[in-house]
């Protein structure tokens, strides 16, 4: 009997933009996925030195975005209301969606062929790589061989291997090169504090979402810091 093929993508949202969405919708027609959940980080481990903006409006950004996209929906997987606070890592994410899965489901992990280059340095590689499948974006003409380079030692790889794929024992890793979106999280928060324009950037219900809340303004970032703070969070 054959599951569903459920994918995640979780990651900071800082905000969401249309970077993100292009890749999330080119998986699920590239690998036809079932559904693809979009869940924003808790505390990101990688992130500590930085006020990473309140969950409740990252949240709210990618519920907004996701809204009349098929496949696509938020996920409230990692809200710190629900853990302890501290900093989240990978493998305790997939482990967490999977306890919410059928046996017969199969889950991918959607991810920046950046992020994943450091794969040897996060929590428990071998677990993770044998947990799910990956599908790594990058841009075209991405060497699939850089991925096989960063492996950690003792990992197995299959032969023969596709162009684009490498087989596992357990799982696969898949390299979608058909996104090229340069768009920086960085840059759009910049814009935003300046009262700049973020068409194309954001989606439109984001960026109204962004300018009536003033979720980028010096203010309010300033505050939201020294919550952090007074909670341990950040130094």
């Amino acid at each position: 009997m054959t599951g569903v093929q459920t994918c995640a993508l979780p990651i900071s949202f800082d905000p969401i933009h249309t970077g993100h969405l292009s890749a999330a919708i080119a998986a699920q027609e590239t690998f036809g996925l079932d559904e693809i959940r979009l869940v924003p980080s808790g505390v990101p481990p990688h992130k500590s030195g930085r006020a990473v903006t309140a969950f409740a409006d990252r949240y709210a950004m990618v519920a907004l975005a996701c809204l009349g996209i098929p496949h696509l929906a938020a996920s409230r997987l990692e809200d710190p209301e629900h853990h302890s606070g501290m900093a989240n890592y990978t493998i305790e994410t997939v482990r967490r969606f999977r306890e919410h899965l059928a046996p017969t489901d199969k889950l991918f992990f959607l991810i920046g062929a950046d992020a994943f280059l450091e794969i040897k340095t996060w929590r428990e590689p071998f677990a993770l790589l044998d947990a799910c499948d990956f599908i790594v974006v990058s841009r075209p003409g991405f060497d699939i061989g850089l991925i096989r380079s960063c492996l950690p030692e003792g990992v197995r790889i299959h032969e023969p291997q596709q162009p684009n794929s490498i087989q596992l024992d357990h799982t696969a890793i898949h390299l979608l090169t058909t996104v090229h979106a340069d768009i920086s999280s960085t840059e759009i928060r910049r814009r935003a504090a300046h009262g700049e324009s973020l068409a194309g950037l954001v989606p439109p219900s984001v960026a109204d979402y962004i300018i009536k809340r003033k979720v980028y303004s010096q203010d309010r970032s300033e505050e939201h810091t020294s919550e952090l703070q007074s909670r341990g969070l950040i130094s």
